[in-house]
C-alpha cells in the first residue's frame, strides 16, 4: 500500500508503526533524506557513519543541515582499533570495519531502518521495496525515496530550495569515502565515481 505512496506518507507511517524505534541512516550527500525527515519525523535519530575518511565538507554538511533542520544527528565511529589505511589493499575490509560494523551498533535496538537507497541508484538497487523485512539485521527496512527517479531528486530539491553538497558542483555525483571516490565524467553515471577502476559496487550496508 506504500509503494506510490509520498516518502513523506512512508515516513509518517513508519513513525505511527514503530514509534522511537525508527533509526534514519543518511550519507549527507544530498539534503532530501534529512529534510524529509524533519518534515516527517522530526524526533527520530539521523545517523551519520563517519568512517575516518569522510571528505571535510561532507561533515561540514551534515553539521549545517543539523542546525537547519533540527535535526537529531548521532554520529557513529568505528571502533578505535580498526586497521589505518586498509583501504589500499582491501576496501572490502575497509568498509565492513568502518560502515557495516558501526551500522550494527548504531541499528542495535531499533525496530525499523530508514534509509536514502533509490531504485535509480545503481542496477543491483532496481528492485528495492519501500518497506520489507531485513533478515540479516532483524528489522524492517523502509526506503521512502525507492521509486523516485533523479528528476524526481532534482524537483523536490528545487521546490524546497535545498542546498547543494558543496562537491556537487565539483563532478563529484555520488559522494562516499575520499579515497574511494572520484569526480564523474560529464554526463556519467552518479556512481561511476565510487570505487573507480574496480568492480565494487556495494559497501556492504545495503546486501
Amino acid at each position: 500500500m506504500l509503494e506510490d505512496a509520498h516518502p513523506v506518507e512512508v515516513l509518517r507511517w513508519a513513525g505511527a508503526t514503530f514509534g522511537d524505534s525508527v533509526v534514519v541512516t543518511a550519507s549527507f550527500g544530498d539534503a532530501v533524506v534529512p529534510h524529509l525527515v524533519s518534515v516527517a519525523l522530526p524526533d527520530a535519530d539521523v545517523v551519520l557513519l563517519d568512517t575516518g575518511y569522510l571528505f571535510a565538507e561532507t561533515e561540514w554538511f551534515a553539521d549545517h543541515l543539523r542546525q537547519r533542520f533540527g535535526l537529531r544527528l548521532r554520529t557513529v565511529h568505528p571502533q578505535p582499533d580498526v586497521e589505518s589505511d586498509q583501504w589500499r589493499r582491501d576496501t572490502d575490509a575497509c568498509c565492513g570495519a568502518r560502515k557495516v560494523e558501526p551500522l550494527r551498533r548504531a541499528l542495535a535496538g531499533k525496530s525499523a531502518w530508514v534509509t536514502g537507497v533509490r531504485r535509480a541508484d545503481s542496477p543491483g538497487r532496481a528492485r528495492t521495496p519501500v518497506v520489507h523485512a531485513d533478515l540479516l539485521n532483524a528489522m524492517t527496512k523502509v526506503n521512502p525515496l525507492a521509486a523516485w527517479t533523479d528528476a524526481d531528486v532534482a524537483e523536490y530539491s528545487a521546490s524546497h530550495d535545498l542546498p547543494e553538497h558543496p562537491l556537487a558542483d565539483r563532478g563529484y555525483g555520488s559522494i562516499g569515502c575520499w579515497p574511494c571516490t572520484r569526480p564523474i565524467a560529464p554526463g556519467g553515471d552518479a556512481r561511476s565515481g565510487r570505487w573507480a577502476d574496480s568492480t565494487k559496487t556495494e559497501c556492504g550496508l545495503h546486501q
